[in-house]
């Protein structure tokens, strides 16, 4: 079997089940056909801050490269902590076709497989990409932070960057942790490694301020599929690093600095909320049987100290529980929020303010806040009604989770591949749902997910069981388990 195209074909179909569209339509094809060159902004309306050491940090593979990351010390003892995102508007104009298609799905489709892209790659990998050696129009996110490296401000405005070395994770984490040597395109470029171990520590210390907020430690295993030739021989844990954080404490900055121009500015702002969770009591069960006592009442900087003494305590299994309690969390949302509104903020994040803003060659809610961020810039009207926004909050809300779905389930398929020949093996597992829809399971090793069909009884999110494998179906992404008693 090609598990390549078989995948693929499931992923298409997959695709077209839950209402997102494989396939760009021959209005985009066209649309595309005239788009050669990237977007420039007026030279008056821009700062020009390509003499910056700008890069990227991004997986090994990733060729939509949406920012760029830069920062400096002032000579009065403070820090500017700079992030560059695509100018994708400036290409891909509102209710043209190729947006009508990025707006169906409202995000890239990533499948072991294939990758089915927001945008089409001639623009996401190339003509909005912020790509090495290349000179792009991009909108920038300044972030002060003052002697002690604590945010005093930010600012939003248009600029001229330039990205001198496209990094990846699996380099600069490992050197900045001190376990390898400088990565291959640092060291040739003078300046370099000073701005990213100084990113680093700017990093650390708002990773630092977020916990001492509440922000919630988590450490979860995305699983990827490793293929030899054209099968899938096992799926593998993608290991993060100090790099990871880096760019994830950048980002939040950015998407925090986002929503509070909104604020300032008075127009509408498209937020990323978690809610206050409805399943803190199972939270707080789960807390006791490791001898912990939580509020009765959700308080994410109790809960953080919970998590951060388990990661200490068992390192191995963190990733199990950081799973269990962010299933309990529930799932992150759109909405709108108009100027005057209480804020429902980011329970997981512990933020008031939050967006996302820094990816909009990967999703839609990225195109949409820049929109509205450049209209003010430029002392325009706001592009979109409220009501409109509302429904396009609903929308990418929806699109998100079917998305979300149909990646899961074509990983599913890739892990039925892996286990088809150990029916009726037992492994150790651990509950990572428990609801009316069935009860679901992780592996310890191969951390794979599936389904309890038999011995559910009695059972909830983060118990540990022994199952066995009873049948898989690779088309359906069936795995079912029965419990070990």
């Amino acid at each position: 079997m090609n598990s390549y195209k078989f995948l693929t074909q499931i992923a298409h179909k997959a695709m077209l089940e839950k209402g997102l569209a494989p396939e760009f339509s021959s209005e985009a094809l066209q649309q595309l056909a005239g788009i050669n060159q990237p977007e420039s902004f007026q030279k008056g309306m821009m700062r020009d801050l390509r003499h910056h050491l700008w890069c990227s940090i991004d997986n090994d593979d990733s060729k939509d490269l949406d920012q760029l990351t830069f920062a400096e010390r002032l000579p009065s003892g403070e820090y500017l902590l700079y992030i560059a995102v695509a100018n994708v508007d400036g290409l891909v104009h509102k209710t043209t076709p190729i947006d009508i298609h990025a707006q169906v799905n409202t995000t890239s489709v990533y499948t072991p497989s294939k990758i089915f892209p927001m945008l089409p790659e001639k623009l996401s990998t190339n003509l909005t990409s912020l790509n090495e050696d290349q000179e792009r129009a991009a909108i920038i996110f300044e972030i002060r932070m003052n002697d002690t490296m604590e945010v005093s401000g930010s600012e939003i405005y248009f600029a001229f960057v330039k990205n001198y070395a496209q990094l990846a994770y699996s380099e600069v984490g490992p050197w900045l942790e001190g376990r390898k040597a400088i990565p291959m395109k640092v060291s040739p470029i003078p300046g370099l490694s000073t701005t990213l171990l100084l990113q680093d520590e700017l990093a650390q210390a708002l990773k630092v301020t977020r916990q001492m907020l509440g922000a919630l430690t988590f450490e979860t295993k995305e699983l990827k599929a490793v293929f030899e030739g054209d099968k899938v021989k096992t799926l593998k844990a993608v290991e993060r690093n100090r790099a990871h954080e880096l760019i994830e404490n950048f980002m939040i900055a950015a998407n925090t600095a986002s929503a509070r121009y909104a604020v300032s500015k008075r127009i509408p702002s498209f937020r990323r909320v978690v809610r206050i969770p409805e399943r803190w009591e199972r939270i707080v069960d789960i807390a006791r049987t490791f001898g912990e006592t939580l509020p009765s009442t959700p308080d994410s900087k109790a809960l953080d100290n919970f998590l951060t003494a388990r990661k200490k305590a068992e390192p191995e299994t963190f990733p199990d529980l950081s799973l269990t309690i962010i299933k309990l969390l529930g799932s992150g949302e759109y909405i709108i929020e108009a100027p005057g509104d209480d804020p429902v903020g980011h329970f997981g994040l512990a933020l008031r303010d939050y967006t996302h803003s820094t990816a909009p060659n990967r999703r839609y809610p990225d195109i949409i806040t820049q929109r509205l961020i450049k209209a003010s810039l430029k002392n325009e009207k706001t592009p979109y009604t409220l009501s409109q926004l509302e429904a396009l909050a609903e929308h990418c809300t929806r699109c998100e989770d079917a998305a979300t779905k149909v990646e899961r389930h074509v990983k599913k398929s890739a892990a039925a591949m892996v286990l088809a020949d150990r029916i009726g093996e037992e492994f150790k597992a651990v509950v990572t749902g428990a609801s009316d829809k069935g009860t679901w399971v992780r592996l310890t090793n191969p951390p794979i997910d599936g389904k309890l069909i038999k011995g559910i009884q009695g059972v909830d999110v983060g118990d540990r069981i022994i199952v066995r494998l009873m049948r898989v179906d690779i088309v359906q992404g069936y795995i079912d388990f029965a419990r070990v008693d």
